[in-house]
């Protein structure tokens, strides 16, 4: 099946990002149908790409080899509960975009026997730069991998993992990752204007050096530490910036805020699960 017919239910921006991903990648626009609550919500998303459209959940469900699940994890119980006639009778592979819901908590909803895969993408993934991360439930045969793989790719970077546990390090990684990065853009932007650059001037260099410094090292056949090793010169300027963060506990602040966002990712499942 080179071009499966995929149904996203929730057209809200991540899935509205993997829709324009797809078609930007060639994928038939045909074959993506859209739903949503309300209608302005789909004229919003068919001003930018041409995908069939449909207020009628189980109506695109029924057509669909891969079901997208899109909506906020808080609604995501009742909707389940409303569409599991319509997917049980389909037996499509269903998709979770839900941060926190395991896919123990889809089963119960939906029903036993389906193809789930659980989805922890990330806001990167609205300029083509994601990096999402997946886990299979056994029903999950290889050609529906690759459905997923696919769909994701357009939008950036997959990978897989072997244990559910693991989407939860995930999370703290590349899910909620974007954020540390926009607070350390912040804080290097306000230090560049109080050592008396413009605002502007400490944005654009603040921004490119980030860009830079990111493609440098997804190019490069080397460790992160061994690139900041050859631009640290010993007793340079970078050595004295560097020596500073380390002294200060940077190493330890980012592993014990990533251990957090960890943690919380494990209660939150717990949470909406209703445990």
């Amino acid at each position: 099946m080179a071009h499966p017919i995929i149904a996203f239910i929730g057209a809200g921006n991540m899935s509205s990002t993997i829709i324009g991903g797809l078609v930007a990648k060639g994928y038939p626009p045909t074959n993506i149908i859209a739903t949503a609550t309300r209608q302005a919500s789909l004229d919003k998303l068919l001003a930018l790409v041409p995908v069939t459209t449909t207020l009628d959940n189980e109506a695109a469900i029924a057509k669909a080899d891969v079901v997208v699940l899109g909506v906020k994890p808080q609604a995501m119980k009742s909707v389940c509960l409303q569409l599991a006639p319509a997917i049980q009778a389909k037996q499509p592979l269903v998709i979770s975009l839900a941060a926190g819901l395991m896919i123990a908590s889809f089963e119960d909803w939906l029903g036993a026997g389906l193809a789930i895969v659980r989805c922890m993408p990330n806001t990167p993934s609205l300029v083509q730069c994601g990096a999402s991360g997946l886990f299979a439930n056994a029903a999950v045969t290889d050609a529906q991998k690759t459905m997923a793989t696919d769909m994701m790719q357009a939008v950036g970077i997959t990978l897989w993992v072997d244990a559910e546990e693991e989407i939860n390090a995930v999370t703290a990684v590349s899910g909620s990752g974007p954020a540390y990065y926009f607070l350390v853009m912040e804080a290097m932007q306000a230090a560049g204007e109080q050592l008396g650059l413009s605002p502007n001037a400490a944005k654009q260099l603040t921004l490119q050096t980030a860009l830079g410094a990111a493609t440098m090292a997804s190019q490069s056949d080397v460790a992160a530490g061994e690139l900041r090793r050859r631009v640290t010169s010993p007793g340079g300027t970078t050595e004295q910036a560097i020596l500073s963060l380390q002294a200060d506990g940077l190493e330890a602040m980012f592993a014990k805020a990533m251990t957090a966002c960890r943690d919380r990712a494990k209660v939150m499942a717990k949470e909406m699960a209703g445990e």
